[in-house]
């Protein structure tokens, strides 16, 4: 079962909807990206101008793992990518919360609730820091923010559920986890020589 090799992995941009006009998520342009290979169990995290960097760690993916990712990571990422990302298997936690409970959670308080943790900061702090130089401290951030989302997935992965806050109540949600860790079969077509 813990053969596929999965990466967590969430990105930051450079600007929010309102700068750009629009609420498409490929109008914002990416600041830091992070990315956890369970492959190899490390951490990534690269500013945009070194994003080349990443692309042996999600080729050599056989799931991508995300919040919100199939809506906002995924498209913003492949605007960068040299292929196509959506010929590899996403997994977007927000979406399988979105199926079992019908409306969205923020991973702050599905992290709180589930694993006890909770992000450091919010994406619009993470615009702020970039905007004024501060790149470690958004490539601090965004890697928080990837391990809270790895530990929510290992843990929704082991108990078939997570857990949530509803007003003062700690709430359990079941999530249908079984197709997350089957491979998907797919004529992927790198971008890299192998």
């Amino acid at each position: 079962m813990n053969s596929v090799r999965y990466v967590v992995f969430d990105l930051e941009t450079q600007n929010i909807f309102s700068d750009t006009g629009s609420s498409d998520p490929t109008s914002l342009d990416i600041s830091v990206v992070s990315a956890y290979d369970k492959g190899t169990d490390k951490y990534t995290t690269v500013s945009v101008d070194e994003i080349n960097k990443l692309w042996p760690i999600i080729e050599a993916a056989d799931a991508l793992v995300g919040y919100n990712s199939n809506h906002f990571d995924i498209p913003i990422l492949n605007k960068y990518y040299p292929g196509d990302l959506t010929h590899i298997k996403s997994i977007d936690i927000l979406e399988s919360i979105k199926d079992s409970l019908g409306r969205r959670l923020r991973l702050d308080a599905v992290a709180k609730a589930t694993i006890g943790a909770k992000k450091s900061a919010d994406g619009l702090q993470a615009v702020r820091w970039w905007r004024e130089g501060e790149v470690d401290k958004v490539k601090k951030y965004c890697e928080q923010d990837v391990k809270v989302t790895k530990e929510v997935f290992e843990y929704a992965l082991e108990k078939g559920h997570i857990m949530f806050k509803d007003g003062y109540r700690k709430r359990e949600l079941p999530l249908d986890t079984s197709d997350w860790l089957n491979k998907k079969d797919s004529s992927m077509t790198h971008s890299l020589p192998f």
